[in-house]
């Protein structure tokens, strides 16, 4: 659910400078989504059996962010690869230094 309550909060909180979220899909968070403009890194699990394929994109799509990133992998919802993890952490290090 860190998504479903994260893109909200991204939306509402300006000290908010950089978001990964994802392993959602777009139902309920378009307008949300239209209000992000902080650089994200969204990611996706290509074959996630809990979120539809599409309702992911979507939600990417909706993103505001003119810095915005895309990173589907193979799997299942919970298999987001260990790389990930620290490519994440390299995208923090790089937007909140």
């Amino acid at each position: 659910m860190g998504c479903g309550l994260g893109i909200p909060l991204i939306a509402a909180e300006p000290r908010i400078r950089a978001a990964v979220p994802g392993l959602l899909g777009v139902h309920g968070l378009a307008e949300d989504a239209a209000q992000v403009t902080v650089p994200v890194r969204f990611l996706v699990q290509w074959d996630d059996q809990m979120v539809p394929r599409d309702h992911s994109l979507a939600l990417y799509d909706a993103l505001a962010s003119a810095e915005k990133t895309l990173h589907a992998n193979p799997g299942k919802h919970g298999d987001v690869p260990p790389f990930e993890v620290d490519s994440s952490l390299r995208f923090f290090a790089r937007h909140l230094n």
